[in-house]
């Protein structure tokens, strides 16, 4: 391995068994520094058994890895100076208050008093959390929890971030802030590693999105990539007289080769497209036989669409046992 200029996070046939249950079958991943890498899949897939493993929690039972060019097991304490690690679950003292919690956190990582209480002070501004600082932890919400989790992570400012599945059970609008403070990281030259379930978390955030199913990885790429990979576009019509919709689905179907599906009474039609760049010649077409468009959309196809089509099922986490909670 060239450790010149390494990438974050370097991994290659990872491996990791409990008795006679595979959690990770193989899995090698490149991260670029300075990016989002989304690392998706359902429950027990193996996302939070891999990043245990490049967090140095994990010994591998084969493969090898790298965080900044330093080996995962030859040298654990290197790496553990560089990451930060935000689980599924809030690491913080439900019995103490939020400043406690991260006043904690800054003296065990060897911050001095005044510096443990201005990083504090810093953090809970950060998060939306200051009329919150006093109170007992047992008072906050889950979204408030996994908020002062995550600015607990946060306290050496490591330069890479491993943050597992860190919006689950979040509602809409906090999602949301969580998702702006990633962004955040990044632009100031962080390096994050994100696990998730949720699709659209991973189309929004992730710069290289690998899918993991039963352990392995079964794609990666960009998520436009990934989209690609599984076909066409889709075009949709809305016509503004619903006596167009017989002659627009001749015309589009001799223009594309393709069924068109055909909703009579919204005058409305959709057709798989695979070169959108033939588009504004369709609407010339059309025009030129004095039918008129009221709405036009080409989609791609979404990231539920890829998952569904490499691994054969959705991504809902109830479709897969969560064994991997449980074992690691």
């Amino acid at each position: 391995m060239n450790h010149s200029s390494p990438p974050a996070i370097e991994a290659d046939g990872l491996v990791k068994r409990f008795g006679a249950f595979t959690a990770v079958d193989g899995v090698s991943l490149t991260v670029p520094t300075g990016s989002v890498y989304g690392v998706l899949g359902p429950n027990g897939a193996g996302k939070t058994t891999t990043i245990r493993m490049l967090a140095t929690l994990l010994r591998p039972d084969a493969g090898n890895a790298w965080v900044f060019g330093h080996d995962v097991v030859a040298e654990p304490t290197a790496v553990r100076s560089l990451v930060g690690v935000t689980g599924q679950y809030a690491s913080v003292d439900e019995d103490l208050t939020a400043t406690e919690n991260l006043m904690i956190f800054a003296r065990l990582l060897g911050l001095s008093r005044a510096d443990s209480r201005r990083k504090t002070h810093e953090l809970l501004e950060e998060f939306a959390l200051e009329d919150a600082a006093s109170k007992s932890l047992k008072y906050f919400s889950g979204g408030m929890r996994r908020r002062l989790d995550l600015a607990a992570s946060l306290i050496s400012q490591p330069p890479l971030l491993f943050l597992d599945e860190p919006t689950t059970g979040l509602d809409p609008r906090t999602r949301a802030q969580m998702w702006d403070t990633i962004r955040r990281l990044v632009a100031e030259g962080s390096t994050v590693l994100l696990t998730t379930q949720y699709l659209d978390e991973a189309d929004q955030l992730a710069d290289r999105i690998a899918v993991i199913d039963h352990g392995r990885v079964i794609a990666d790429g960009t998520a436009d990539d990934l989209k690609a990979s599984v076909g066409m576009s889709s075009l949709q019509l809305s016509l503004v007289d619903r006596a167009d919709v017989e002659a627009t689905r001749v015309l589009l179907t001799e223009a594309l080769g393709a069924d068109v599906a055909v909703s009579p009474e919204a005058a409305r039609l959709t057709a798989p497209l695979t070169d959108t760049s033939i588009t504004p010649e369709l609407l010339i077409r059309l025009r030129d036989n004095g039918i008129v468009v009221d709405e036009i959309t080409v989609s791609k196809p979404s990231l539920d669409e890829v998952f569904l089509t490499i691994t054969g099922h959705d991504a809902d986490p109830a479709v897969t046992p969560d064994n991997e909670s449980s074992v690691a």
